[in-house]
C-alpha cells in the first residue's frame, strides 16, 4: 500500500510522494508543480489591492449609512447594506490569503483554512438578518411614503459610485480568482449605486417617494441572492460536498485512463477552503505495474491539477491480487 502524506509548503500546494520500496527502486516522474518565486510578489500585490479596496469600501459604506439616515433615504441605507456584503467578500478574500500563509501543526494538519468558511457562514447569516430589517422598513415606507432629501442623497450616492469605480480599477489587474471574485462584488455595488442615482432622479422629476423603498427592495434581493449563495457554499464545504466545478464521474474516468490503472474505488473529492480542493482514492493497478507506482501517482496528480485544480491528494495503490482478497469497497 502506498499513501501520500500532506505537507504544506510556501507554494500553498500539497504534493504526493510515493516510494517503490517493495520493488527495490524509485520511479522518476516529472517534478511536481511549484509556484514560481514571482507568485509571492503577486500575492503581496493582491493583499495590497484587497486592503485598499476594503478600506475604501468600508469608508463609503459608513458614509452611505449615515447619509441615508440623515436624508431619510432607505435606498441609500440599503445600498450601504449591499456594500457590507462587499466588505464581507473582501475580508474573506484577505482571510484566505492570510491563512494560506500560516503553517500547519500537529493539531491542525490543514492549518486554519476552515476559519474562512466559518466566517463566511456567519457573514451570510448576518447579512440575511440585515435584509429582513430593510424589507420591514420598506413595507412601512410603501404604506406611508416619506419625503427624501434628494440633493444630499444624490451627492452621497455619486461619491459611493466614484469610489466603487476606483476600487474596480485597482482590483481588475490580477490573475487571482480570489481577487476576481472580490472585483465582481464591487462591480455589483457600483451598479446598485447607479440604481440609487436613477431613483433619486425619478423622485426629483415625479415626486414619487415610493420609488425609494422600491429601490431598497431591489437592492435587498441582490443581497439575499449573494447571502444565500454564501451560506450554501459554506455549508457545502463544511459537509465536504463535491466542489461545484468537479464532475466526480469525469474524475473517475480520468483516473481510469492512466496507464496501469484497472479500477477506482473509495473516491472522495472535497473543499478544504476557497480554491483548495482535496481528493482521496484507492487505485487498483495491474500486477505488473505495481512497481511503477511513482510514475502512476505522478501522472494522476498532474492530470487532477491540470483538469480540476485538485492539488491535495491521498492515493492508495493496490495490486489486482490485493483488491481481490475480499476487501469491502
Amino acid at each position: 500500500m502506498t499513501t501520500s502524506p500532506h505537507t504544506h509548503g510556501e507554494s500553498g500546494h500539497d504534493h504526493d510522494h510515493a516510494h517503490g520500496e517493495a520493488c527495490g527502486g524509485h520511479g522518476h516522474g516529472k517534478p511536481a508543480k511549484r509556484l514560481p518565486p514571482s507568485m509571492k510578489e503577486e500575492r503581496r500585490k493582491d493583499r495590497s489591492r484587497l486592503l485598499f479596496a476594503l478600506a475604501l469600501t468600508g469608508t463609503i459604506a459608513v458614509a452611505e449609512a449615515v447619509g441615508g439616515y440623515l436624508t431619510n433615504s432607505l435606498a441609500l441605507m440599503s445600498d450601504a447594506g449591499h456594500m457590507f456584503t462587499d466588505i464581507s467578500a473582501l475580508g474573506l478574500s484577505l482571510l484566505a490569503l492570510w491563512f494560506s500563509g500560516k503553517p500547519a501543526d500537529l493539531k491542525k494538519t490543514y492549518g486554519y483554512y476552515r476559519m474562512e468558511i466559518l466566517s463566511a457562514l456567519l457573514n451570510g447569516v448576518l447579512l440575511l438578518g440585515i435584509t429582513v430589517v430593510i424589507l420591514v422598513e420598506a413595507w412601512e415606507r410603501f404604506r406611508s411614503p416619506a419625503p427624501v432629501q434628494l440633493g444630499p442623497m444624490a451627492v452621497v450616492a455619486t461619491i459611493g459610485l466614484l469610489s466603487n469605480l476606483g476600487a474596480l480599477a485597482f482590483l481588475h489587474n490580477t490573475h487571482s480568482m480570489n481577487v476576481r471574485g472580490a472585483f465582481l462584488h464591487v462591480l455589483g455595488d457600483a451598479l446598485s449605486s447607479v440604481g440609487v442615482l436613477v431613483g433619486a432622479g425619478v423622485m426629483w422629476l415625479t415626486g414619487w417617494y415610493v420609488v425609494d423603498p422600491l429601490i431598497s427592495v431591489l437592492i435587498s434581493v441582490v443581497i439575499v441572492v449573494g447571502s444565500v449563495r454564501l451560506v450554501r457554499d459554506a455549508v457545502d464545504v463544511l459537509l465536504e460536498a463535491v466542489p461545484s466545478h468537479v464532475d466526480l464521474s469525469a474524475v473517475k474516468d480520468l483516473l481510469l485512463k492512466v496507464q496501469g490503472v484497472r479500477d477506482v474505488h473509495d473516491l472522495h473529492v472535497w473543499t478544504i477552503a476557497s480554491g483548495m480542493y482535496a481528493l482521496s482514492a484507492h487505485l487498483v493497478v495491474a500486477d505488473p505495474m505495481v512497481c511503477n507506482n511513482d510514475e502512476i501517482l505522478t501522472a494522476v496528480k498532474h492530470e487532477l491539477f491540470d483538469r480540476f485544480g485538485i492539488d491535495h491528494t491521498t492515493i492508495q495503490i493496490e495490486s489486482e491480487t490485493y483488491a481481490h482478497l475480499g476487501e469491502v469497497h
